[in-house]
This record gives C-alpha cells, sequence and structure tokens, in this order.
C-alpha cells in the first residue's frame, strides 16, 4: 500500500525541480507580451546580469489600456532583483499606475534572516521563504506566499497541479504543466485576490503563459528568450 501511494503521488503531482538562480544562468533576456481581451497591449521584459556570485534582474514592464482611442488605464513600472548565489539580498520599484505611484524597497536582513519591506502597501518583515511575484521565475510554484514586486503587500498563496497540456504560442507546441495559483484567503476583494492560470514548462523550467480576469481577460504570454 506504501509503495502504491508513492506511485499515486508522483502521477498526480509533477515533479518541479527546485527553483535556483542557477536554472536561469543560460539566460541573458525574457520577453512576455501582455494581451488584454486578445490584444496586444504592452510588454513585461526580464534581463540578465551576473557578476561572479551576484546576479542582478532588471525588471521593464508596460500596457496601457485604451476605449474609443482615448486611454483609460496605464501601467509603467521598472524593477531591480539582485541575488547573491540563491539568496535573495534587495529588490527596489518603482510604478507609475495612472497617476498613481507605487514603491516597493526590500532588504534581506542577515540577523533576523528575513526580508525587510518598505512599500507603498506594506511596511514591515516577511519570511525569507517569501518570494517575488514576478513571473520569470518558477519558484513563485513552490512558495506559500508572495510578496507584490509592486507595492510590497504579503499575500498567502495556494498552489494546484491541475494537469499536463499541449499549448501553442507563437506557432510552437509546447507540454506544460497547467496550475491555478490562488489566494488562501479568497474572501478578499476580487482586486486584492490572487487568481492566475499558469502554464509551465520542465524543460526549460520555465513560465510560458499566465492568465486571469479583471476588467477583461488578461494574459503574459513568452514570446522570446536567450
Amino acid at each position: 500500500m506504501k509503495k502504491l501511494t508513492i506511485i499515486l503521488l508522483v502521477i498526480i503531482f509533477p515533479f518541479i525541480s527546485l527553483a535556483h538562480i542557477g536554472h536561469y544562468n543560460k539566460f541573458n533576456k525574457i520577453e512576455m507580451e501582455i494581451f488584454r481581451n486578445g490584444e496586444l497591449i504592452g510588454y513585461n521584459y526580464y534581463f540578465f546580469k551576473r557578476n561572479g556570485e551576484e546576479t542582478t534582474i532588471t525588471n521593464q514592464l508596460r500596457f496601457s489600456v485604451k476605449l474609443l482611442g482615448a486611454t483609460i488605464f496605464q501601467v509603467e513600472s521598472f524593477g531591480e532583483e539582485k541575488y547573491v548565489g540563491d539568496q535573495l539580498i534587495s529588490y527596489k520599484s518603482k510604478t507609475l499606475q495612472n497617476d498613481k505611484k507605487k514603491f516597493t524597497n526590500l532588504t534581506y536582513n542577515n540577523k533576523s534572516k528575513k526580508f525587510d519591506i518598505n512599500g507603498s502597501s506594506y511596511s514591515g518583515e516577511a519570511s525569507n521563504s517569501s518570494v517575488l511575484g514576478n513571473w520569470w521565475s518558477h519558484k513563485i510554484l513552490q512558495a506559500d506566499t508572495q510578496i507584490s514586486p509592486v507595492s510590497g503587500s504579503i499575500k498567502e498563496q495556494v498552489v494546484t497541479f491541475l494537469g499536463k497540456k499541449k499549448i501553442n504560442l507563437y506557432g510552437k507546441i509546447y507540454n506544460v504543466d497547467h496550475f491555478t495559483l490562488k489566494s488562501k484567503d479568497m474572501s478578499l476583494p476580487k482586486d486584492k485576490r490572487l487568481d492566475f492560470n499558469i502554464w509551465y514548462d520542465q524543460k526549460n523550467a520555465m513560465i510560458l503563459k499566465v492568465s486571469y480576469s479583471r476588467m477583461g481577460n488578461w494574459e503574459y504570454r513568452l514570446k522570446n528568450f536567450d
């Protein structure tokens, strides 16, 4: 019976290698396009730089939603993550959402072994096991809590494996694992709640697509990486 249980667990739950920065040593850039209701509205780019044990990842995001030719919603954001080995040591971001400014400043505290956060939505500590909610790393599929890269807020999350699928992205077929990522507390207001579908490519250890519904149907699609 014990052997059968182990076999069933292997069948039901996919093997996701523990995420670490070394998985991304071959990448210099990851490009994702942002769609709303099937229309291309922006981009989310990640750039990787390395200096010995230190890795710096810059994140550029921009999109705008238009109605009858007028821009009704626009976001522009810049973020920078720094790692020494696999340890995130700092993160900072600035975001302009329409006319509202948001920010996150995070540092790793060597004494407490926690993150110190000063953000537009939260200031305080966070567990070292929390991850930034950026789509370049599949570590987000292995965490119980995530930190908003825009405002520094912390949300508990539940990740569920739905099955293996095939998806077509830009004319190429990928074998992927399909997950949902949802807030542990689903009573949160919808605009504060995590509620994503995520398609993950084990071969390249990369998230290929993310979708969610909020004022329309949104998708982040991996277009290119090198």
